[in-house]
């Protein structure tokens, strides 16, 4: 372990003689101790750990998993990084692997060697301090990718910290959420914070006519049709080396979904009146507030194309739900309709600071 200060070890566990016993084995570790769910979160609040056992019983009823996996919940809303050791039965290997499956960093089956639990704990320790390391060491490389967007609701920056995490990959990432959500500026932030020197091109699918929309994705060779008088490069290509955003793609003609199919498994485009295939490495971002499952049911949308594009799907709260946000809106409403610059200055630092 690291030689700074390391926060405690957080036991949870209902049993107190149990509870005493694990504490003592673990005696090298740091502990503090909860016996319930609101304890616990009291405890994981003030104390902040890396690493957290915890039993699926808990109180009001021990025999059911319901309140331990509302804890494992609240903890991983608050901090998405804790790594979470499950203590479970030995017949209890399914609720062990949900747990695993929401984000837990563990499990082991009772009885266990104190042994083994000291090794996964330490274990944990470790990871928890290499990523923590290597979060410092990518944010004095990284510019703050989402630095556009003002939000201190749960749901939103556990949205904001996914799209960190997969903005290195190449993966085609689907953004879901309704209108003003901010599709747009989470697809810019995925772009600043991957490691692409190329431009960030957005094109809106429903705002261009079908008739024109596959030249403006794929470009055309000068005489591919009437009025083409020079060879234009489409969005797809200007994206080339950087991040292509098909906003609205929900929109998007059943015959032009082919093609854009095409494009996801070769990585190569011909251009409107072309015959030379012409590679593109472009990471590929999508966006829409309609239901593309429903669309498929429809027969609206292709579940082949469905399926290349949600590689990595980000569900983003509406404004509705976001806490806050009917105080931030009249606050700034209260800024903006001040005459003083001074006095509407002071309303949006002051807004800043509360929302």
């Amino acid at each position: 372990m690291s030689n700074g200060p390391v926060p405690p070890l957080l036991i949870v566990e209902d049993d107190l003689a149990l509870q005493k016993q694990i504490k003592w084995s673990l005696d090298r570790f740091e502990s503090v101790t909860a016996s319930d769910r609101e304890s616990a979160l009291v405890q994981f609040r003030r104390h902040q750990p890396f690493v957290v056992t915890m039993d699926l019983g808990l109180p009001p009823d021990p025999d059911s998993v319901s309140e331990g996996f509302r804890l494992l919940e609240q903890m991983l809303g608050i901090d998405p990084h804790v790594k979470v050791i499950v203590l479970t039965g030995q017949n209890d290997q399914a609720n062990a692997l949900r747990a695993v499956a929401l984000g837990a960093f563990d499990f082991l089956a009772k009885p266990f060697e104190p042994e083994l639990l000291a090794i996964v704990i330490d274990r944990a320790f470790r990871f928890a301090e290499l990523q923590s390391e290597n979060r410092r060491l990518q944010a004095l490389h990284q510019p703050d990718a989402l630095s556009g967007l003002l939000t201190r609701d749960p749901e939103m920056l556990r949205t904001c910290r996914m799209i960190e995490r997969v903005a290195s990959s190449d993966a085609t990432v689907l953004l879901l959420g309704e209108s003003g959500t901010g599709k747009e500026v989470l697809a810019q932030g995925l772009h600043q914070a991957s490691r692409r020197s190329g431009k960030f091109v957005a094109i809106n699918c429903a705002a261009i006519p079908e008739a024109l929309l596959e030249s403006e994705l794929f470009g055309y060779e000068k005489g591919a049709f009437t009025g083409a008088s020079k060879t234009t490069v489409g969005k797809i290509e200007t994206a080339n080396g950087g991040t292509l955003m098909l906003d609205e793609i929900g929109d998007l003609p059943h015959a032009l979904q082919a093609k854009l199919l095409r494009f996801l498994q070769e990585r190569k485009i011909e251009r409107i009146g072309g015959r030379q295939e012409i590679a593109v490495d472009v990471r590929v971002v999508c966006a829409t507030h309609q239901d593309l499952t429903a669309l498929i049911q429809e027969q609206r949308f292709r579940e082949d194309l469905y399926y290349r594009l949600a590689e990595i799907v980000v569900n983003i709260p509406p404004l509705r739900a976001r806490r806050r946000f009917r105080a931030f809106g009249a606050c700034l409403l209260a800024a903006f309709r001040t005459g003083s610059t001074e006095r509407r200055n002071d309303i949006l630092g002051r807004c800043c600071e509360c929302h």
